[in-house]
């Protein structure tokens, strides 16, 4: 496979099977994925090494997504990433809030199917010209 086309994904997980079962869907299909297994990292990363598009889970014990996610449209050279938001089905209250109020790229409930995973994804990417 050509590696100039592969999209590279950062996946902000603090559960590293989350990040090992993102990687696995999301490889098979040619997608260079990377984790960062927490906010602070994630943060850190994406600004070292920006990627095409960030998945990033709400829930993390050292600084939450949605820190992560303001720290992102904060800093110019980062806005336009697209992020989709990775998050506990109990939430769908953010879900609501998080797509209207946020303008996250897309959202997914755990647990979820590769199929809704990889949809996700491929919809987020091709809208990125």
């Amino acid at each position: 496979m050509d590696e100039t086309i592969a999209k590279n994904i950062l996946c902000v997980e603090d559960e590293p099977e989350m990040i090992d079962l993102i990687r696995l869907i999301l490889s098979r299909k040619g997608f260079n994925v990377r984790g960062a297994a927490g906010g602070v990292e994630g943060i850190r990363l994406i600004r070292e090494n920006p990627p095409d598009l960030v998945l990033l889970d709400l829930m993390m014990p050292d600084m939450d997504g949605w820190e992560v996610y303001q720290q992102m449209k904060a800093d110019n050279a980062l806005r336009d990433i697209p992020v989709i938001v990775v998050t506990a089905k109990a939430q769908n209250i953010d879900k609501v809030l998080g797509l209207h109020i946020a303008k996250v790229d897309d959202y997914i409930a755990k647990p979820f199917s590769p199929q809704e995973l990889m949809d996700s994804v491929e919809k987020v990417l091709s809208q990125q010209k």
